[in-house]
């Protein structure tokens, strides 16, 4: 082989080996760069879900003590119904008592 193709071969090795370690450099940086974005992204999840949740959590608190207010006001409703019921109930079961015992 002749000195010339010896060193244009070298050179080729050469600039092989640095076109190598350029690739794979970049694809190291690549890699970083989408481990990075991968990261960023599932944060940006994460908030975005915790804050709906927290949405969601507050709006189903509401609705819930709403919901229980107007059953409390249901609840006391029938509860002075049945009272009234009940003491109507009492007076006439006192005078059936009084009756019976003044007949008797």
């Amino acid at each position: 082989m002749s000195f010339e193709a010896i060193t244009s071969i070298a050179g080729a090795e050469a600039q092989a080996k640095a076109s190598a370690a350029a690739a794979e450099l970049k694809s190291k940086q690549m890699l970083s760069d989408a481990e990075t974005a991968g990261k960023a992204a599932v944060e940006a999840a994460t908030a975005k879900a915790e804050l709906e949740l927290s949405e969601l959590s507050k709006k189903a608190n509401e609705k819930a003590k709403s919901d229980a207010g107007g059953l409390s006001g249901e609840l006391e409703n029938k509860k002075a119904a049945l009272r009234a019921k009940a003491e109507a109930k009492l007076e006439q079961a006192a005078a059936l008592v009084v009756e019976r015992i003044v007949n008797n």
